[in-house]
């Protein structure tokens, strides 16, 4: 059996693996990222690591530390790119929803609680994405949402204790991005078909 500090070092890894190109698209303008989905992801992501390390994660919850911060740039960027800055209503009720875990851990003084709202909030989150992805399939990056599913599938494996707190957060949003992964490739497939 692989040790649990090898096991998150590969998510870590798979961490920049997906990003690395990720970011880069976005610098040559091929990848338009919604603002306020990595603004939520970021925020939420990285709460869960902390809610997760509380909870007793240990090493297997370093790579969604590592994630949140990646992300929370990534949200910089594109708002610095304009890449679709259309912010809704919606949008906004997402933030403060991702924002509201933090004085329900506090009050609550159980990590669990917080983690149940951020994987609400972080999977609603793809909303924004989703919705543009349908509209602009190709302006999304397949094999990075699809790395992330394989990177969170590690990451559990590394958990140094299994509980919902730590468990809920990486398989709910490694199976949002297989769900994103799968609405894309029809999309694509629908718009390769109907101008064809």
């Amino acid at each position: 059996m692989i040790e649990r500090g090898v096991l998150s070092g590969i998510a870590i890894g798979l961490t920049f693996v997906g990003f690395v190109p990720y970011i880069r698209a976005i610098r040559q303008h091929k990848t338009k990222p919604h603002v306020f989905s990595w603004v939520i992801w970021g925020s939420s992501t990285f709460i869960a690591f902390l809610a997760q390390l509380s909870g007793g994660g240990g090493v297997g919850a370093w790579p969604i530390g590592v994630s949140g911060l990646i992300s929370l740039y990534i949200a910089i960027l594109a708002y610095s790119r304009r890449a679709d800055s259309v912010i809704t209503r919606q949008d906004w009720w997402f933030l403060l929803a991702a924002m509201s875990s933090l004085p329900l851990w506090y009050f609550t003084s159980d990590p669990l609680w917080a983690v149940v709202v951020l994987t609400a909030v972080d999977v609603i989150g793809f909303g924004p994405t989703l919705r543009k992805a349908y509209v602009r399939p190709h302006e999304e990056n397949l094999v990075f949402f699809a790395i992330f599913a394989v990177r969170n599938a590690v990451a559990v494996a590394a958990l140094e204790q299994y509980t919902l707190t730590t468990v809920l957060f990486p398989v709910a949003t490694g199976l949002a991005c297989v769900t994103l992964v799968a609405v894309v490739g029809y999309r694509r497939q629908a718009v390769r078909t109907s101008s064809g």
